[in-house]
């Protein structure tokens, strides 16, 4: 799938669920209307749109939520797609979590093809835990991410940047990824949906970031990629890779290879515009893939070139207000 401006789409984010056991103050509000369940596509659909963009080429699927693992029978459509792994149509399926189920499906993900996962802390102090993540547990996350790593899955912690929240201890978060063998990405809060809160006291920028990170470790840059926007650089007191995914202040537009289907069956072709196609109603009208095929076509075909997210002042509506949940985070 080639889009407009010649990027080969190869990478599609599903996000299996908006529903979420945590309740992030950078994702979203504390008291949540989710999407009724009649909206959302079965996992049979959902392994059928799957299997018709891998169909049209895409070698990467990564599902999202919401959290994936709180969906119920979520194994059933992981172990149903593997299929792809087995016959080298896929070339890998992984997900991000928020670790809170980990302890019980990480080997399962692991039998199912699954080698390495994607799990968001963004603390490690159990009190600045529950109020970020309003209703998270830090130990229940950890035990996850041990019980993950134990399977033998590769892992890499996720962490959003917040102003006065975490930046005092990114360093020691990136040690500690060192210490643990994992690998880490820095993420800049992005303005999607209401959260309850004002964006700009959450916005920093990564730039900031590795300016002070370079004070004390050595950060190299490297030509390493996973299929995602990260730019990664090597730590060299850790011996492990540092990750920086920069919508704001470094926009990665220029490469970007993915599309995001939500679990109604609505596909964005950009996380950070409100362009959107309908799949759910040519995926029902017909047991045939064609009409499938064909709309998955002519959305490609409208890909924008890049993204218009800006966090520039005080009291301004998010950008899209929409939530990171129901497009996948």
């Amino acid at each position: 799938m080639i889009d407009p401006f010649g990027r080969n789409v190869s990478y599609l984010r599903v996000s299996v669920t908006d529903r979420c056991d945590f309740r992030c103050v950078y994702c979203m509000s504390e008291n949540m209307t989710f999407l009724p369940k009649a909206d959302v596509l079965s996992l049979e659909e959902l392994d059928r749109l799957c299997s018709a963009f891998i169909d049209k080429g895409v070698q990467k699927l990564r599902l999202t939520g919401g959290e994936p693992l709180v969906r119920r029978n979520i194994m059933s459509l992981v172990k149903n797609l593997s299929r792809h792994l087995k016959t080298g149509a896929l070339k890998e399926l992984t997900l991000t979590t928020n670790g809170s189920q980990l302890t019980k499906y990480a080997t399962k993900l692991v039998d199912y093809g699954i080698k390495r996962i994607n799990v968001s802390v963004d603390t490690l102090d159990a009190d600045k835990f529950r109020e970020i993540t309003r209703w998270g547990e830090l130990e229940k996350v950890l035990a996850g991410i041990r019980a993950a790593r134990d399977a033998g899955l590769a892992i890499k912690i996720n962490t959003v940047a917040l102003k006065d929240v975490n930046e005092g201890e990114i360093e020691s978060m990136v040690r500690w990824c060192g210490e643990e063998g994992l690998d880490m990405t820095l993420i800049e809060t992005m303005p999607l949906g209401d959260i309850g809160g004002e964006r700009a006291d959450q916005y920093l920028p990564l730039s900031k970031v590795r300016a002070r990170l370079n004070e004390a470790l050595t950060l190299s840059d490297i030509d390493h990629k996973t299929g995602g926007p990260a730019r990664y650089t090597a730590v060299k007191e850790t011996g492990r890779m540092l990750g920086f995914i920069t919508p704001l202040t470094h926009n990665f537009c220029e490469g970007c290879n993915r599309v995001r289907l939500t679990c109604t069956g609505t596909l964005y072709m950009c996380l950070g515009q409100d362009d959107a196609a309908d799949l759910r109603t040519p995926l029902r009208a017909s047991e045939s893939d064609d009409g499938l095929h064909t709309a998955i076509d002519e959305a490609i075909g409208r890909k924008p070139k890049g993204h218009d997210f800006v966090i520039d002042r005080k009291g301004a509506a998010p950008a899209l207000e929409r939530h990171m949940s129901v497009t996948g985070g």
